[in-house]
C-alpha cells in the first residue's frame, strides 16, 4: 500500500537564506503521507511513534514541487513500520524569468526516512 502527495514548496516554507527550505518540512510531508497509509489500512489516523532513519540527500527551494511517497513495508500488532522518500520534481528557472520552471526528467531524491506509527487496536476498523 502506497501513498502519494505532490506540493509545491512557497516562500513562506523557506527558512533560511537564499530561500532554502527547512529540511524538517520534508517530515512534515511524511506525516501526513504516513496519517493517509493509516487511514487506508485501518480506518484511523493513528499515531507517529518515531523515525528510526532520516536521511536528507539534497536541498529544497521555494518554488520547487516535491512529491512524496510512502509506504506500509510491515504490520504488527498494533505497529506499522512504513519507508519514505521525497523527490524534487520541478524547479524553478529565474535565470530565464520570474516564471518558468522545468520539470526534471529524473527526479532529484531530497529525503529518505523510514519509522514506526502505531493504531490502538481498539481504534483499528478494518
Amino acid at each position: 500500500m502506497k501513498s502519494l502527495i505532490r506540493v509545491r514548496m512557497g516562500a513562506e516554507d523557506a527558512h533560511y537564506g537564499g530561500n532554502l527550505v527547512d529540511g524538517a518540512h520534508m517530515l512534515h510531508l511524511f506525516g501526513d503521507v504516513a496519517t493517509e497509509l493509516l487511514i487506508m489500512n485501518d480506518g484511523d489516523e493513528g499515531l507517529f511513534c518515531a523515525y528510526d532513519n532520516v536521511e536528507f540527500l539534497a536541498p529544497v527551494y521555494a518554488g520547487d514541487y516535491i512529491e512524496a511517497e510512502g509506504e506500509i513495508v510491515h504490520i504488527g500488532n498494533t505497529s506499522r513500520k512504513m519507508v519514505f522518500e521525497a523527490r524534487k520534481v520541478i524547479v524553478p528557472r529565474p535565470d530565464i524569468n520570474e516564471s518558468a520552471c522545468d520539470v526534471l526528467e529524473k527526479p532529484i531524491v531530497v529525503c529518505r526516512a523510514s519509522g514506526t506509527c502505531v493504531v490502538p487496536k481498539d481504534k483499528q476498523r478494518k
